[in-house]
């Protein structure tokens, strides 16, 4: 394991608007700076890895905690990776027992106040995003999540999009019907995975939005920000294929069921018109 350690988030006394005397007793006017960590997660990514770590090292946000997570990559990821340590905070590359496992492994190892996942085949929309979501989170203590848009871009062409998912207002009651907001799109409080739990592995396609809907249905405070994320490669595990397709919904029957929301296979499946009109917002 590669470790490179940043300065945690704190809370600071500025002289100039210290409150109290000289004496060891006295109250401070704080500031709060906020750290985020950042996971990215990747198998023989050689082909798209590159434009993940640059997306992140391009935020104007300052204190990202930037993790790597590989599954013991055999192609050119590794040797890419390498090429930024001075940037990535930490790197750990071993077997795993699937994407989920790598996930927990990047939870594990972060520090920041809030962590947020962004896939080996994606990018983040553009450099302020980091910005925007710890400006959410600064401005509303009380929030424990956040989430935005994302869109689906062509493989070779980050920006030809095929689709885009906006969720302008979410209610608990979309979730048995399938809907949930875009994993790579949504950033939570660490303290939430400690509390709450992290990915269940034996889900193999939909243990994101079990993973969320059990943060949700656990009463959580959310806050969309109205801004696109995320840049999403088309053929993701859980968008490829149409047996694929049909795992996720019956795992997204057993995510509901689990967490005590009632539902069935023909109601995840109403879902599908709100996916056929997302094609055609491009």
């Amino acid at each position: 394991m590669l470790v490179a350690e940043r300065c945690s988030s704190i809370w600071e006394c500025d002289k100039d608007t210290c409150l109290g005397s000289k004496s060891s007793t006295h109250i401070q006017a704080k500031e709060y700076r906020m750290r985020i960590s950042i996971i990215t997660v990747c198998f023989n990514s050689g082909a798209t890895i590159r434009d993940a770590i640059e997306s992140v090292r391009a935020q104007t946000f300052n204190d990202i905690e930037y993790i790597v997570v590989d599954g013991g990559s055999s192609d050119e990821t590794l040797a890419i990776i390498a090429e930024y340590d001075d940037f990535i905070s930490k790197v750990v590359s071993e077997p795993d027992d699937g994407i989920y496992d790598a996930m927990n492994k990047g939870i594990s190892l972060a520090t920041g106040d809030v962590v947020g996942i962004i896939n080996s085949d994606d990018v983040l929309f553009d450099n302020h995003v980091i910005e925007t979501i710890a400006d959410a989170f600064q401005k509303d203590r009380t929030c424990d999540a956040v989430y935005a848009d994302l869109v689906y871009v062509k493989r070779k062409n980050l920006d030809a999009v095929s689709r885009k998912i906006v969720a302008p207002s979410f209610g608990i009651w979309k979730i048995r019907f399938g809907f949930i907001m875009p994993h790579p799109a949504f950033y939570a409080r660490r303290e939430l995975f400690s509390r709450l739990g992290n990915y269940k592995l034996t889900y193999r396609v939909a243990a994101d939005f079990e993973l969320m809907a059990r943060f949700l249905l656990s009463g959580i405070s959310v806050k969309r920000v109205p801004i696109t994320a995320v840049k999403m490669r088309e053929g993701g595990i859980s968008s490829n294929g149409f047996w694929w397709r049909v795992h996720q919904n019956f795992e997204i029957v057993r995510a509901c069921k689990e967490n005590g929301l009632y539902t069935n296979i023909l109601m995840i499946s109403m879902k599908l018109p709100s996916k056929l009109i997302s094609f055609l917002k491009r």
